[in-house]
């Protein structure tokens, strides 16, 4: 095939891609904005190489005019989740979207590879216009907790080394460490409450400060700069005792403020 030819194949995936991690990203910052849980800590995209489709068009004895037919993964997300029961809900939440259809699952959590690999593989159709009109294609999304993801990139990289024949005392430490893989996961799901509770409250500091300087902002364009410094000061010195119940207080009271000036404004 020529190369202006794997171009025009390959574009629409690339778009599908990039769509699709903003989608993604966008979901973690609508349940952050929120002061939620988000259940997907990372987004990762990639377009399968020319490299990796012919190898796999070899392998699979695939032809040329069978490749978007029979290779589901050009288009590739990775859906990173801290704990290992954020892993369903992100399935969940994928099948309840109207801009993906799923056509088949597979479990390697529960159903692990011989290799030691782990990660929940969805295989969906989504549609990307383009200037030929749309076009519907399939995406591979990868689901896997940080700890599953990390042993799966060095596995990765070693199959890239050998070619696939890894040897067997590499394959042993591989399977080793994924087993060690599965204790981390339980591990973090028994104190997974308490680290939730941890992100919730920094996230929601966070969004609350953020709140105070738009505000702030917003007061240098209406009030005395004089008064704007002298409610940043407090604000500085409120901060610094890391007491939350004083920060939304502050918080209450420069809304209240803010409003007063508004009112001015459009009197």
């Amino acid at each position: 095939m020529e190369i202006q030819l794997w171009r025009e194949l390959l574009d629409p995936y690339q778009l599908a891609v990039d769509e699709m991690v903003v989608k993604f990203n966008h979901v973690i910052t609508e349940h952050r904005t929120r002061g939620l849980y988000s259940p997907i800590e990372s987004v990762e995209g990639r377009l399968k190489s020319i490299v990796s489709i012919l190898d796999k068009m070899k392998r699979k004895e695939i032809s040329m005019n069978d490749i978007e037919e029979k290779i589901e993964d050009i288009a590739g997300i990775r859906l990173n989740c801290q704990f290992v029961e954020d892993i369903d809900r992100v399935v969940q939440m994928i099948k309840e979207r109207t801009d993906m259809v799923v056509k088949c699952e597979k479990d390697y959590i529960n159903h692990m590879k011989a290799s030691g690999y782990r990660s929940y593989h969805i295989i969906v159709d989504y549609t990307v216009n383009t200037i030929k009109g749309p076009k519907t294609l399939s995406a591979e999304i990868q689901i896997r907790t940080m700890a599953m993801n990390f042993w799966a990139t060095i596995e990765h990289s070693l199959q890239y080394k050998y070619k696939e024949h890894i040897p067997d005392y590499v394959q042993q430490k591989l399977i080793d460490a994924s087993r060690a893989i599965i204790d981390i996961d339980q591990a973090m799901s028994d104190v997974r409450d308490e680290i939730m509770d941890a992100q919730n409250s920094h996230q929601k500091k966070e969004n609350l400060v953020k709140d105070i300087l738009n505000n702030i902002q917003n007061l240098y364009k209406v009030a005395n700069k004089r008064e704007v410094t002298k409610i940043q000061d407090e604000f500085y010195k409120v901060y610094v005792t890391d007491d939350m119940m004083q920060l939304q207080h502050f918080a209450s009271q420069l809304d209240i403020i803010s409003e007063g000036y508004q009112t001015q404004s459009l009197t």
